[in-house]
């Protein structure tokens, strides 16, 4: 990968801990506890597993859009999905002079997708000739593969992406929006702003004069997308001194924005950080010295990161495909369990009262005291058999009622009590390179309340989804359970539920010891 992004390298204290081993023997079938069962013996016991419809739709505005997502991605499990992005721009300053005679050269628009830093390859041209002025230089081109999720060769391994004006307010920076919103854009062809073929790399540029090696032209690893000049002459140059270039309050409401988004319904989601991508526009305007009137170019970049509105938008056509058929169970649980992160369906754990009642009654018989318990959960090895990579991350918080019978949510009793524990990891992850995988997701506290201590669970279950928790911003702390990168997580995967005929179920794990 780049960069590590803050907001993507979550260690939540003890760490997110992923080990690649076989898995322990099961005692699948077995009753818990049975007589005479060694002391420390892990033994599974069974939960009710169903899916959650999040109706596909999340909060994708600026407070939770980490990572922007461009694409699409159509596979029989989840359907089709589809990744657009809007955003505001400002000026750099307000009530900006462009100089006498100002005409727009050209403009660019530079995306900056994650990619493989070890996919380097580079490119020399020694006889390169400068355009501005008919330069004699060298140009220099690095090539790295994106970072891509889907099928990376459909299409010929190209994405079409385009860019529109968007003609709807897109509010500010600050106020909520949800991913499947569509804002209104221009949507006549010839007003199209720009368009340009992403072939899967991105390209960082470097331009030197051959007189003195100086520099002329360099760039930062992107995808370049040329803009159409006589638009941003018209809405830009041409309004020189007018109200609507004055402040920034006319200016997001003169020229509310740009959605890029791309052609196709099926091939791959790439992602790019909202605050790296820029808006560049070159002009030419008359400077008179000594007499003497020529045109230099002079750059000019918006103001496109942080402090706009950035809001992901996401379309979702689930028609044929095997999660469209889900009617969630939360009796006795679902057989195989759908999890997508940016707005797909989510995973509701419960704890049967049945078995809840025969571990009390162990425990109050038998003093046997838990020691550790956790719960399994296998990708579907039917369902999931592919070639896309396995979730590392995934979330876990405790649902309930208080008691004005409104819902809770917090971080799990295991995260709030025994996070500062030498070697504590709230989920482990196993196998991920190989089919199936498999996840521990650690309730020990939470059942050793339910179980030892009587607490009621009769509203509590667990929510489990795609992505990771936050950080604060000083890099100690979790910033909250309600933070986390699901609004942007393109991971997805096929899960094994609550199916008695599946040797592979999810299940609880139990290790007990007695007094």
């Amino acid at each position: 990968m780049k960069k590590a992004f803050t907001i993507l390298s979550m260690v939540i204290f003890g760490g997110m801990l992923v080990y690649n081993c076989e898995p322990d023997p099961d005692s699948l079938g077995e009753q818990l506890f049975l007589d005479g069962a060694a002391e420390g013996n892990e033994v599974p016991y069974d939960v009710i597993a169903y899916n959650i419809s999040n109706n596909d739709s999340v909060r994708s505005d600026a407070s939770k859009l980490g990572l922007a997502t461009l694409g699409a991605f159509n596979e029989g499990q989840f359907g089709m999905q589809k990744a657009s992005y809007y955003t505001q721009l400002r000026l750099a300053a307000y009530d900006p002079d462009f100089g006498t005679n100002a005409v727009v050269d050209s403009v660019v628009l530079v995306i900056k997708p994650t990619y493989a830093s070890d996919s380097l390859t580079t490119t020399t041209d020694e006889s390169y000739v400068y355009p501005d002025g008919a330069v004699a230089a060298k140009k220099v081109v690095n090539t790295y593969r994106a970072t891509k999720y889907g099928r990376t060769k459909a299409n010929g391994g190209n994405l079409t992406v385009k860019v529109q004006e968007v003609t709807e307010f897109l509010n500010g920076y600050s106020d909520i929006a949800y991913s499947n919103k569509n804002y209104a854009v221009n949507l006549n062809a010839s007003e199209q702003l720009g368009s340009k073929t992403f072939n899967g790399s991105v390209n960082s540029i470097a331009i030197t004069k051959d007189s003195d090696n100086s520099s002329l032209f360099s760039s930062e690893a992107g995808f370049r997308i040329p803009l159409k000049p006589e638009f941003f002459q018209t809405k830009i140059i041409n309004k020189k001194g007018q109200p609507e270039l004055k402040d920034v309050a006319s200016f997001i409401r003169y020229f509310r924005g740009l959605k890029i988004s791309v052609e196709e319904n099926d091939g791959y989601l790439v992602q790019f950080s909202p605050s790296s991508v820029e808006l560049i526009m070159y002009y030419k305007s008359d400077k008179v010295e000594n007499g003497t009137t020529t045109r230099p170019q002079t750059k000019y970049a918006f103001s496109i990161g942080n402090g706009n509105a950035h809001i992901g938008n996401y379309v979702y056509n689930r028609i044929g495909s095997e999660v469209e058929k889900v009617v969630p169970n939360t009796t006795t649980g679902d057989a195989k369990l759908f999890a997508q992160g940016m707005g797909g369906n989510s995973i509701g754990i419960k704890f049967s009262p049945t078995e809840i009642d025969n571990l009390r009654k162990l425990y109050n018989d038998k003093k046997a005291a838990i020691v550790s318990a956790k719960i399994r959960m296998y990708t579907d090895n039917v369902a999931w058999n592919n070639k896309y990579k396995k979730p590392t991350l995934l979330t876990i918080v405790q649902k309930d009622k208080d008691t004005d019978n409104k819902e809770t949510t917090n971080f799990t009793n295991d995260l709030l009590l025994l996070s500062a524990t030498p070697n504590f990891a709230y989920l482990r992850a196993y196998d991920l390179d190989k089919n199936p995988a498999y996840y521990d997701f650690t309730v020990t506290q939470s059942l050793k309340e339910i179980v030892e201590a009587g607490a009621n669970y009769a509203n509590k279950y667990f929510k489990i989804d795609m992505g990771n928790f936050l950080q604060s911003s000083t890099g100690n702390t979790l910033a909250g359970y309600q933070f986390t990168s699901r609004p942007f997580s393109t991971d997805r995967a096929v899960f094994i539920g609550s199916d008695p005929l599946n040797a592979k179920k999810i299940q609880l794990r139990v290790t007990y010891g007695t007094k």
